[in-house]
């Protein structure tokens, strides 16, 4: 059996973060590892606080399991500080981890910020040229790259603007149109684009499913874009069943 590790945040309603992540490594079949890199208290309205974990505890955290277990693909969500980013980067390189997908966590979906000042800058300059596949929503896309995105025309010029910052692959997701969703892929020089018809009402951790998902593929050896592929059709299943438990946004269905 095949494992991967998600190295994010912790979040009690189980939608996103750390929790999503695990849900989504066991429905497809993969072993889940995790590494708490921040703890918030939220519901289904929002995040209220955020605790970020101290960096030598990550780091002590991520020697410990890897001393251990090799997981066969990676990903990191919410790293909160500068410090969090750094030592993450030392363990990674320092097990020289492959197969790493970075969801480049900024903002919750009701809005909150999730990271210190820096933090994504340091992602950008030091954990990007060591992903396989980077996930930013339209939002991340816009404030990684400089490129305001729009559209269609937009989403391509930000992602090759991404490419350059080192990852294999750059993944834009959210594009909104009239009655569909779009997720766009630059690879190899290429552009892809992934489509599936909107669905109506707020979810929670669409993000982090998708690129736990991915991770998942990637351990098991998919290539890139048909692990996107399939990612893009588990998120829209997800959201198609998705639940609500609380007073706020669905919870996925994974």
């Amino acid at each position: 059996m095949k494992s991967a590790l998600t190295i994010a945040g912790s979040d009690p309603t189980g939608g996103a973060g750390l929790q999503a992540d695990i849900g989504v490594f066991r429905r497809l079949g993969v072993h889940g590892l995790s590494v708490t890199a921040a703890l918030t208290a939220q519901n289904t309205r929002g995040v209220d606080a955020i605790l970020g974990v101290e960096a030598p505890f990550i780091e002590a955290q991520l020697n410990s399991l890897l001393n251990d277990i090799r997981p066969d693909a990676l990903k990191t969500g919410m790293l909160y500080s500068v410090a969090a980013v750094n030592a993450v980067v030392r363990t990674i390189r320092g097990f020289d981890l492959e197969n790493l997908v970075i969801d480049p966590v900024t903002i919750s979906s009701s809005g909150r910020p999730l990271i210190e000042n820096g933090a994504l800058e340091a992602v950008k300059r030091e954990l990007f040229p060591l992903a396989r596949v980077i996930t930013p929503n339209i939002y991340e896309a816009s404030a990684l790259s400089g490129v305001n995105v729009m559209d269609e025309q937009s989403m391509e010029q930000a992602s090759i603007v991404l490419s350059k910052t080192g990852p294999e692959a750059v993944i834009i997701t959210g594009g909104h149109l009239e009655n569909e969703t779009l997720d766009l892929i630059y690879y190899d020089g290429k552009i892809y684009k992934l489509r599936t018809k909107k669905m109506h009402g707020e979810f929670h951790g669409t993000g982090c499913t998708f690129s736990a998902a991915i991770t998942a593929y990637l351990a098991k050896d998919s290539t890139i874009i048909h692990a996107a592929e399939k990612a893009k059709a588990f998120v829209h299943d997800s959201i198609v069943k998705a639940r609500s438990f609380g007073k706020g946004m669905k919870l996925l269905n994974v």
